[in-house]
């Protein structure tokens, strides 16, 4: 596929099979994110790849709504950045996401961008403080989000060049 393909095809899946993802498929798409573009080339990305059922059942309770396909998905990359080490991590790490559902795409696995930062439970407590308490990753270590992946159940239509909405240029 070229890469405009790619970009039409990718949607949020939020069903999937429940088949596993091959090991060298998922490394193909993490190897995507560590490709990824930083600023000042300090790459404060850390990948925390979760494949175990019951920790992704506790990922998708992390914040209070729109996190429910993780706990039936079949990995789930959580994508933290050093906040010590760049102060563009919420960027670093955005891109990262991108590259990752790209590749995803290309390799034929559906994916979903999870939003942690500045969200909430449902009892209020910090969505990324969840995160990290789920996985055990130190306190200066802030994430984005989680990429959801998984064997699509699902397949909605592509995007059309016609989908853009050519308004939002300004020239």
């Amino acid at each position: 596929m070229e890469l405009r393909e790619i970009m039409l095809k990718r949607r949020s899946i939020r069903r999937y099979t429940g088949d596993e993802i091959p090991a060298e498929t998922l490394d193909r798409i993490l190897e995507a994110g560590l490709l990824a573009p930083t600023s000042r080339n300090l790459k404060p990305c850390e990948f925390y790849v979760v494949r175990d059922p019951e920790t992704l059942k506790k990922l998708s309770g992390a914040k209070s709504s729109g996190a429910s396909m993780v706990a039936g998905c079949s990995a789930a990359v959580v994508v933290f950045g050093d906040s010590s080490r760049a102060d563009t991590w919420v960027e670093d790490c955005s891109i990262a996401m991108t590259y990752m559902m790209l590749k995803a795409v290309e390799e034929g696995i559906g994916c979903c961008w999870v939003q942690l930062h500045l969200r909430t439970d449902a009892s209020g407590k910090d969505a990324e403080e969840n995160a990290r308490e789920i996985l055990s990753v130190p306190g200066n270590m802030r994430t984005v989000g989680l990429l959801a992946l998984g064997v699509p159940a699902e397949e909605p239509r592509p995007l059309t060049p016609e989908d853009a909405d050519w308004t939002k240029v300004r020239r």
